[in-house]
């Protein structure tokens, strides 16, 4: 874990808080694949079985920020504050799950989320561990099949889950090849 300049690590949240704005308003997360180093890794726990890891920058665009961001091209994730830690170059940030319906309301997930980062001397995502309460997005999930709101990408994606498919990444709690902390 490199010590890194504090200007340097400044720099990199706004670069990295600018493209995921960017992405946001595209409905495409793809490219903040380029902040990655080739072998990162990407994890979260989605509950009490299931973790998800991503390893490589490939596997990270093409399920962390392509597949598991599908179906959520109407949310934002409205980052509330980051901390750094230029001795250890990692960064915290915490942000909202923002939900844009088709009423032109906005709904939020209660609870926080995050993401927390590892970065190298070259200002890539060595790792990044992303936190959020399960409880509280499955209700939120809840709430918008109920109101019809919920995306047909989102609902694919249930329908998905709810046949048994298996899903690249996703791994048993506990079993994914890199740790989730």
């Amino acid at each position: 874990m490199p010590s890194l300049p504090r200007e340097a690590l400044d720099n990199w949240v706004e670069q990295w808080l600018e493209t995921n704005r960017e992405c946001e308003r595209n409905g495409d997360w793809k490219p903040l694949a380029e902040f990655y180093t080739d072998d990162a890794t990407y994890g979260w726990n989605i509950g009490p079985k299931e973790d998800v890891m991503c390893i490589g920058k490939d596997e990270i665009r093409d399920v962390a920020l392509g597949l598991e961001m599908q179906g959520l091209e109407n949310w934002v994730y409205e980052y509330q504050k980051v901390l750094v830690d230029d001795r250890q170059g990692e960064i915290v940030g915490f942000w909202k799950q923002i939900v844009n319906k088709s009423d032109g309301t906005r709904d939020e997930i209660y609870g926080i989320g995050g993401s927390w980062f590892r970065l190298d001397s070259d200002l890539k995502i060595e790792w990044q561990r992303d936190f959020f309460d399960f409880g509280h997005v499955a209700y939120m999930f809840g709430k918008l099949i109920e109101t019809g709101d919920l995306s047909e990408g989102m609902q694919k994606r249930i329908e998905r889950s709810m046949a048994g498919e298996k899903l690249p990444g996703y791994y048993p709690l506990g079993q994914a090849p890199a740790p989730i902390w």
